[in-house]
């Protein structure tokens, strides 16, 4: 091929070879540009890029082209054989021109990209916060349903056993300040809403005189999985209203929680009326913490979750929890597997 437009021939390797360079140092360029320049550039009014970056494109340009120039002392053909000035001389009247334009072609993608990224961060943010809003309503939801609940047993111990009544109360009140505690957090250790429940089973326990047998059973490996706070307190309330306190004589709740193959699994187990056995007006009330339940779940995890009820041959009632297993980032040293009466006994 022809040089431009001279006598001078040269094949298409040595044409490539000195291009490929070009497009490398303005790649190195334009990733020290994206690697320093980024902050100012998301954040910098059009004003103070134009004042900033007129300057640096010149510079940078003539340099890009200096450096291409040093690179290939054989080009020009013509003037191969002039200083090294009078070669850059040459380019930069031919091509500083076209080198601004790919420096500001850069620049103004750039901007482009940044601007989307903040879009994106701030819908993203919007989307969290609603997502936050709506957890912190479900929570507002529960709290006084399950207090309501819970004053519902005091009031009644309070006409046959005072004591046992005021036992309530300060078990009561430790839940309540635990629930304080919390604030806003929205995801904690199974540990912890296992020591919540284990107020809650007393109250219950206190309250039914003994009739109920509980126990709950957590693998060591599940203690510091994350869950939902609150969440096992709704599922173990119904299964004492709709289930244990309509069982005469003695029943029995069980709560299990093992790790499988990255999943957690929870499964809260009692006795009493079976699902099938159930009133409409027991199904309507049940469906306020099931509810409950169901959304939190939606919110926290979307569709990679499982929560459903089940009833075996027997009657009992299973509430099974599959979660996403998920662990906080310091993970505490607890290794202790709790057990109330004996989990074999019931099964």
């Amino acid at each position: 091929m022809t040089y431009r437009g001279t006598r001078y021939r040269m094949s298409y390797r040595t044409f490539l070879v000195p291009w490929c360079l070009h497009f490398l140092l303005w790649g190195i360029f334009s990733q020290i540009l994206w690697w320093k320049g980024r902050p100012f550039i998301k954040r910098a009014t059009t004003k103070s890029i134009l004042a900033w970056f007129i300057p640096i494109s010149v510079v940078v340009s003539v340099l890009e082209e200096a450096i291409w120039v040093a690179c290939q002392p054989q080009i020009p053909m013509g003037l191969h054989d002039r200083t090294y000035l009078h070669r850059l001389e040459y380019y930069l009247d031919s091509e500083l021109l076209n080198n601004l334009v790919i420096f500001w072609t850069t620049l103004c993608l750039f901007r482009v990209i940044l601007t989307y990224q903040s879009f994106r961060e701030r819908e993203s943010a919007a989307a969290q916060q609603l997502t936050q809003a709506q957890l912190r309503a479900l929570r507002m939801q529960l709290n006084p349903h399950f207090l309501f609940n819970t004053m519902n047993s005091v009031s009644s111990l309070m006409r046959t056993d005072m004591e046992a009544a005021d036992q309530v109360l300060e078990q009561l009140s430790s839940m309540l300040r635990i629930t304080l505690d919390r604030g806003e957090q929205q995801l904690i250790p199974l540990t912890e809403e296992v020591d919540f429940i284990q107020l809650y089973l007393a109250i219950q326990k206190t309250r039914f005189r003994g009739t109920v047998h509980h126990y709950v059973a957590i693998e060591p490996e599940a203690l510091d999985a994350l869950v939902p706070t609150m969440i096992l307190q709704p599922i173990v309330e119904n299964a004492y209203v709709h289930g244990v306190a309509k069982t005469a004589g003695e029943a029995f709740i069980g709560i299990e929680g093992q790790t499988h193959e990255g999943q957690l699994r929870i499964c809260v187990r009692n006795s009493g009326k079976g699902l099938a056995l159930r009133s409409a007006a027991e199904t309507a009330k049940e469906r306020v913490g099931v509810a409950n339940v169901r959304s939190r779940l939606q919110l926290h995890y979307g569709n990679a979750h499982c929560f459903e009820l089940k009833e075996d041959a027997d009657g009992e009632v299973q509430a099974i929890l599959l979660l996403p297993l998920q662990y906080p980032a310091r993970l505490t040293d607890k290794s202790l597997e709790y057990a109330y009466d004996n989990p074999g006994d019931h099964r």
